[in-house]
């Protein structure tokens, strides 16, 4: 477990799949301790998560996500999130769905992202610092310090999914915390509108 900003730390699962690490998310926010998109935690990162005030939320930012939620649910006696358009499509039972622009616990803003992976795939906004968006599948951290979208066969068409993401470029915001690949601490709005503006 490692701390990438104040209050946010992030531990990671490699997928010798898709050669990525696979990251999860421990957000102190409020009277919050949440887990973001996890994946296999091991026993010290549990330790870790269990210091403090117990984790009470998990949250899920697409179908694909899911990973050891149900697991952790039980590790941690919490509550699990997702976003409504994708919940009936997950295998595992969700707690509580969350909308577009909906404010979840913690003060954290839900950004659904339009023409994605699944209907639902959200990003999450922090007002932390100069600005914190947390994504799941919405952008790929490869290679480290650049960004990208996923193969264009995940999508229905391609163009219309670049469109959907420039939605997050209305947001103020510094550092880009993603699900798969490597986070970008500073400087991570130009680097996104770099990877929009790509054909």
């Amino acid at each position: 477990m490692k701390a990438l900003l104040p209050n946010i730390w992030e531990w990671s699962w490699y997928s010798e799949e898709k050669q990525l690490n696979f990251n999860g998310h421990l957000l102190t926010v409020g009277e919050h301790r949440i887990l973001v998109d996890p994946p296999p935690m091991t026993a010290s990162d549990i330790a870790f998560a269990r210091q403090g005030s117990p984790v009470d939320y998990i949250i899920l930012t697409n179908r694909d996500h899911a990973r050891e939620a149900n697991q952790l649910r039980n590790e941690f006696h919490c509550t699990v999130m997702a976003p409504e358009l994708d919940a009936v499509e997950m295998s595992l039972s969700i707690d509580k769905t969350f909308k577009d622009a909906e404010l979840l616990p913690g003060g954290i803003w839900v950004v659904q992202l339009a023409h994605q992976k699944s209907p639902g795939e959200s990003a999450l906004f922090l007002q932390q610092g100069k600005g914190v968006l947390i994504v799941g599948d919405a952008i790929i951290g490869h290679p480290a310090g650049a960004l990208r979208l996923l193969p264009p066969g995940k999508y229905g068409d391609i163009g219309q999914a670049r469109e959907g993401l420039r939605r997050l470029l209305k947001y103020n915001f510094n550092s880009l915390i993603v699900g798969d690949g490597a986070s970008l601490m500073a400087e991570a709005k130009p680097i996104l509108e770099q990877a929009l503006a790509e054909t």
